[in-house]
């Protein structure tokens, strides 16, 4: 297989129904994308499996869903107002608009140099970008403009004239309102520490140059989780977490080699130890997601912003403290794409024929099953096979073209099943199952359909 590149990727997904560019008959939006029929089943079945390994199976994790426009001194209290920023510089011969820091780090990698840019200081980027004479991408100049501070939140109003409204935020992630109603849901659930709150929703920054398709967006959905614990129990839940959301990589089928965990070398003032894991893809080494020990400081910042006691009190000793706070966040759509990247495979066949397959976890794949009558005068059979795999699995229906180019119109976009209808089937009530994979076919009565398949598709749970 030649080696994948971003616009092959990009291609394919749009092409087979995965995603496609937002608002693309008006001539687009920069980095905001459409999930088309395929990927929206993808990215759910992504959620389902994140929110059935970190919440619905995981003893003392519970859910919320919280809203998107929270009351302005959240964000105050988290730290968002004053410092939620990038280091960014304009072009100016082309006005183009760049972030400082990845302009140092798309240099560094090309020429081989390793270093630590996020411990950078604004003039030490500057400094560094004109002695290396790092040019614009785009025009290919080194002419910049100072470097300044941008904040990366989208600010709205609510009220009913201009002149008598209030500034509010869209949210730059998740997070803080499972912080905020860390005493509704230890109240509600009756929880006892350590317990986690999870989470997946709708996050959005206002970042000038994200790219790389949806690895990095606008507009974006996280999945986080936050572990609520006493201090001295922190250092080692973060260290077990970091364990569990590994293995939860591997049971979605991305290989060991692909994956390493890459600790920060700058932490934030309030955290304890920060550490990512990172995923080669196409573009290179980059992080896939974030798992923080934040220690006790969002909810003593809310405590001290709203008035607000938020102390947990040990039902068993009567001690009271502010839990410190494990976290774990992955951007849905940046797994979307993890999957997607490493799941694309092209093979040569023994007659020379290339080809196209989503090796994608079968639990995973945005068709389970797709249902061929070998030919059109067969539909009949093939509809009531159809109707009763319906109930059960996401099915796909198809009878046009050649039974060959059947198959491979479901390999390419991962389908683990095609289930065949023939003359036989009429005579002897059998079928024929076909595996994406390995392409062997197996003869199955209809009555044992719905086992079999099940067995197939979710056997690796």
């Amino acid at each position: 297989m030649e080696e994948l590149t971003m616009q092959k990727l990009v291609a394919y997904c749009k092409n087979r129904g995965f995603v496609f560019p937002g608002s693309e008959i008006y001539g687009g939006l920069a980095n905001t994308w459409d999930y088309g029929p395929l990927g929206v089943e993808l990215k759910n079945n992504i959620k389902r499996a994140w929110w059935d390994y970190f919440v619905t199976k995981d003893e003392n994790s519970y859910g919320v869903d919280c809203a998107i426009l929270m009351n302005p001194r959240v964000w105050e209290a988290s730290g968002h107002v004053a410092s939620f920023s990038d280091p960014k510089m304009d072009c100016k011969n082309c006005k183009t608009r760049h972030r400082a820091d990845t302009l140092i780090e798309d240099y560094n990698t090309k020429h081989g140099i390793e270093m630590a840019v996020d411990l950078m200081s604004k003039d030490e980027m500057s400094n560094y970008i004109k002695e290396h004479n790092i040019k614009c991408p785009n025009c290919g100049k080194c002419d910049f403009t100072e470097i300044k501070n941008f904040n990366l939140m989208f600010q709205t109003k609510r009220g009913v004239t201009e002149d008598n409204s209030d500034v509010i935020y869209l949210r730059p992630e998740t997070c803080q309102g499972e912080y905020v109603n860390f005493l509704n849901v230890q109240r509600t659930m009756r929880a006892k520490i350590p317990f986690g709150i999870g989470q997946i929703g709708k996050s959005f920054r206002n970042e000038i140059t994200p790219g790389n398709f949806i690895f990095r967006t606008i507009e974006f959905e996280q999945m986080e989780y936050q572990l609520f614990c006493k201090e001295g129990q922190d250092e080692k839940i973060f260290d077990e977490y970091k364990h569990k959301v590994m293995k939860f990589y591997h049971t979605l089928g991305l290989p060991e080699e692909k994956l390493r965990f890459k600790d920060h070398d700058k932490l934030a003032f309030y955290a304890k130890a920060a550490t990512d894991i990172v995923f080669h893809y196409p573009f290179g080494w980059e992080e896939l997601n974030g798992i923080h020990n934040r220690t006790n400081y969002d909810l003593t910042q809310h405590q001290k912003y709203s008035g607000k006691n938020m102390l947990y009190t040990d039902p068993v000793t009567g001690e009271k403290f502010i839990p410190y706070i494990v976290e774990f966040s992955v951007g849905a759509d940046r797994l979307f794409l993890t999957l997607i990247a490493n799941a694309y495979t092209e093979e040569t066949l023994d007659d020379g024929e290339t080809r196209v397959v989503l090796k994608i976890l079968p639990r995973l794949a945005p068709i389970k099953v797709a249902v061929l009558p070998l030919q059109k005068n067969l539909s009949e059979k093939a509809h009531e096979v159809f109707k009763g795999l319906q109930k059960d699995f996401v099915c796909d229906y198809d009878e046009s073209g050649s039974i060959g180019k059947r198959y491979r119109r479901h390999d390419e976009i991962g389908t683990p099943l095609c289930v065949t209808i023939d003359f036989d089937t009429l005579e002897d009530n059998t079928v024929t199952v076909r595996d994406r994979d390995t392409m062997k076919q197996d003869r199955i009565k209809i009555e044992n359909l719905k086992s079999y398949i099940t067995s197939k598709i979710f056997g690796d749970n």
